[in-house]
């Protein structure tokens, strides 16, 4: 899909707050809201707007632990694959999980209360998956950037 420049406006408020109401996403793009509404359907229907979140703060949930778990395998297969996939993407703790090029095949961020937590999860998915051979964890100290938007 072609963007053009009220598109991009209308992403990068959005972005920055997705309750805007129509009315102040027209105003702000000159647009009344007929159109606006339209464009932004569009964008909804093409799927540039994958969907519409809150994001919390991990801290305010007690959720403040943060690592990154890389993993290596001996199977690459597309049976393991998928099992792995199916399996990892079960664990609400992952916010994120990569295939990755590289020294590891895989990388996940894990978001939990603490390094007890962490251990729990560790021994879950390293006792629920077999043909993994390396598993080295990393843990933030502070998070020092922090974004969902794209450079659009």
């Amino acid at each position: 899909m072609e963007l053009d420049k009220v598109d991009r406006t209308i992403l990068s408020l959005l972005q920055k707050d997705g309750t805007l109401s129509l009315n102040d996403l027209a105003e702000a793009v000159n647009l009344t809201t007929t159109p606006c509404w339209k464009r932004l359907k569009k964008l909804e229907d093409s799927g540039v707007i994958d969907k519409r979140v809150a994001l919390l703060n991990p801290d305010q949930l007690d959720l403040s632990f943060t690592a990154f778990v890389l993993v290596k395998t001996r199977d690459h297969s597309h049976e393991w694959y998928t099992g792995f996939v199916d399996k990892v993407s079960e664990f609400p703790e992952v916010m994120e999980f990569y295939r990755m090029a590289g020294e590891y095949d895989y990388m996940m961020k894990v978001q939990v209360k603490d390094i007890k937590k962490f251990d729990e999860f560790y021994k879950k998915l390293v006792n629920s998956v077999d043909g993994i051979t390396n598993v080295t964890s990393t843990f933030a100290m502070e998070p020092l950037k922090y974004t969902t938007a794209l450079p659009i």
